[in-house]
């Protein structure tokens, strides 16, 4: 059995956990799931570290002792993790006794290398961030004070008695690593940045500290504290047992390691690049195979932050998203490896067409008319017209189509891609059912072959759909499965492995709802009022203000232009605006304005709608164009016909002469305009 190693960075317990937190552990949790389900043998590891003079002083800042201090936002981490029941096998701790073991194995074989020796340092330091600065690489603020250049605080200059690791004797050894082995450092950016800085040359790390108390002590110098990043990084091989017992020792960690895949944020890369790599060949450890570097969210545009009021809370996060539908959108939002843009907005609108109007709409629609058509046993294919055959296979092959593309962007980790071959199969199966009214087609028992072919390739399209996702949604397409009256786990079944036709004759389970559609409105108005007791509440908390000053000015109101009746953004919201496909059009009897209309919304079944316009079209070339429909508009009787919704036309003329909204694209049905 093949084995596959991935590893989040383990993160700093100065503060409390994130969405960047999150983002990371969900990518690793998915990636640690898929290659579970293509028969890997995974080992996923993810957890906290937790020395460093940052540290010593954010307790000394709560009143707290240091590691009381700790376990606390250790705490605060596992449970802002705990919904999304990361799979990781352990969570390592680097306050733990056997991380310092291999900690202290790690470092006696790089000094008796020749790698660490003893000297003098004199620098400008950052505590934040855990690293010396050259003073060219510093930003001057006021009075020509020297700042962090990422965190833009005052650096500290210091001198003390040091050890020193030399970082300059590795520069062409990791140049030749790079250059061999291009899948070592990604995206391609930022390897080229990498060796950019590495190129440019490397001087000798000072690898302890003498002022610093909380951390490792350097073997048979206790008098000096190992560099909080010589021990942070270790992490990744003592946790399977490098220089310990942890897992089995040093046959569990010749088993895993090399990593295969260590994700980390773009602001830790050169630690994770030029560093560690280092530290490895300096004790002659095999190197990883990929460290990948992610992108950062922003929000509406800016990079997130508390200044700007724009940071995502997890407790409002949770409050209003489940885990499922978190995960999905920032798989599926973010171009791995560049910056994404995270807003509630976007991920309403992603869950609701994606989700919602998307997966749990073709499983709700599908199994329900597998029960009411079929008594609830999934047919086997029926015989049916060379036409709708021929759309059958099309859809067959659409659903291959997407298995092969999903792995194949899934092992290069474009995951937006992957999930976007999955919508597009999708859309393909929402077109045939569609197209096929299977809700006609049981009313006719002449049709009883066609209605078992649709809803055959329906169900065994969904159940493609269940096992291809389940990396993603863990949850949500067990119970698909579970619905399809599959027996097992679905995260255990592989996709290339499914035969097309094995889910027929059996009995499907209870229908419940997956993804419950949300009000945005109603959700976002929510949201606001949580986010403004959040801010007013840390504000209490740190008795600040914001100066008046501060306070940005509002904007002039914009002059109305005369003739026209203004409408607030709350009202236009109020109107859901959906693309249609029009099914039948035909002629009302005795009206001879009006025209009747089937029209396909996304949903289980087509609408009636009614409009007048038929002095102006003719019915027979309406079927197959795609209109836009008001979709809430309160049903009303015409001539006798129930009318449930509104398609929109523009005027033209003085007459008034309808002319119907549309595309030049290919827009999904029931896709949602705004």
């Amino acid at each position: 059995m093949n084995k596959f190693y991935v590893t989040t960075p383990i993160y700093y317990v100065n503060s409390y956990p994130h969405l960047g937190h999150v983002y990371t552990t969900i990518i690793a949790d998915t990636v640690a799931r898929y290659k579970r389900q293509r028969g890997y043998e995974v080992f996923f590891l993810t957890g906290t570290d937790e020395h460093g003079i940052n540290i010593e002083r954010a307790a000394e800042k709560a009143g707290l002792p240091v590691k009381q201090h700790v376990d606390r936002i250790v705490a605060s981490f596992q449970t802002a993790f705990a919904p999304f029941q990361f799979t990781n096998q352990h969570w390592v701790r680097t306050t733990d006794e056997y991380h310092k073991e291999g900690v202290r194995k790690l470092w006696r074989t790089a000094q008796e290398n020749g790698f660490i020796y003893k000297g003098k340092y004199e620098g400008w330091y950052c505590g934040n961030c855990n690293e010396f600065y050259q003073e060219a690489e510093a930003q001057k603020g006021a009075d020509e004070v020297l700042l962090c250049p990422t965190h833009e605080r005052p650096l500290e200059l210091l001198s003390e008695e040091s050890y020193f690791f030399k970082l300059s004797a590795f520069q062409d050894k990791l140049i030749e690593h790079y250059e061999q082995n291009p899948q070592f450092i990604r995206p391609e950016t930022r390897r080229n940045e990498v060796l950019s800085f590495v190129r440019g040359g490397l001087n000798d790390l000072s690898v302890s500290r003498v002022s610093v108390k909380w951390g490792i002590p350097v073997p048979d110098d206790p008098e000096h504290t190992m560099y909080v990043w010589f021990d942070a990084l270790s992490n990744y091989i003592t946790a399977i047992g490098y220089g310990n017992e942890q897992f089995g020792g040093e046959t569990h960690f010749k088993k895993f390691w090399p990593a295969d895949l260590q994700l980390v944020g773009k602001d830790i890369l050169r630690f994770h690049t030029v560093y560690w790599p280092a530290f490895l060949m300096a004790a002659g450890v095999e190197l990883p195979q990929t460290v990948y570097s992610h992108g950062m969210w922003l929000s509406g545009g800016r990079k997130m932050s508390k200044t700007l009021g724009n940071v995502i809370d997890l407790a409002v996060l949770h409050k209003y998203f489940t885990p499922e539908v978190v995960r999905y959108f920032v798989l599926r939002e973010m171009v791995f490896g560049q910056d994404g843009d995270f807003t509630y907005e976007a991920l309403l609108d992603r869950v609701n067409a994606d989700l919602a109007s998307g997966v749990g709409n073709l499983a709700a629609r599908t199994l329900t008319m597998v029960r009411n058509f079929c008594d609830g046993v999934i047919p086997a294919p029926g015989n049916a017209s060379a036409e709708l055959s021929a759309s059958a296979q099309d859809v067959r092959d659409a659903v291959t189509q997407a298995v092969s593309a999903f792995d194949r962007e899934f092992d290069e980790y474009n995951f937006s891609r992957a999930l976007e071959a999955v919508s597009n199969a999708r859309f393909r199966v929402d077109k045939f059912i569609s197209d096929a009214k299977p809700w006609d087609l049981a009313k006719d028992p002449a049709q009883r072959g066609a209605l078992e072919l649709v809803l055959h390739t329906a169900a065994e399209s969904l159940r493609f759909f269940a096992a291809l996702l389940a990396p993603v949604l863990p949850n949500a397409t067990q119970t698909i499965w579970q619905q399809l009256g599959e027996a097992g786990s679905v995260a255990e079944v592989r996709p290339d492995s499914l035969l097309w036709g094995d889910g027929q004759q059996k009995q499907i389970g209870e229908i419940t709802p997956l993804f419950p559609r949300l009000d945005k409105k109603k959700v976002m108005d929510d949201i606001k009022q949580d986010e403004a007791a959040s801010q007013a509440a840390r504000a209490q908390e740190t008795q600040t203000e914001v100066p008046a000053a501060a306070a940005p000015a509002a904007a002039a109101p914009a002059e109305p232009v005369p003739g026209i009746a203004y409408i607030g953004i709350d009202d236009f919201l109020k109107v859901e605006l959906r693309v249609g496909e029009i099914k039948t059009a035909e002629r009302v009897p005795k009206a001879d304005k009006l025209l009747r209309f089937t029209i396909d919304l996304g949903e289980a079944e087509p609408r009636q709608i009614l409009a007048g316009i038929a002095q102006y079209y003719d019915p027979e070339k309406l079927p197959g164009r795609k209109v836009i429909v008001v979709a809430n508009l309160a049903p009303r009787k015409l001539r006798g016909f129930e009318s449930q919704g509104m398609i929109l036309a523009a005027s033209i003329g003085e007459e008034g002469r309808p002319i119907l909204a549309g595309f030049l694209e290919d827009v999904p049905n029931g896709a949602k305009l705004k």
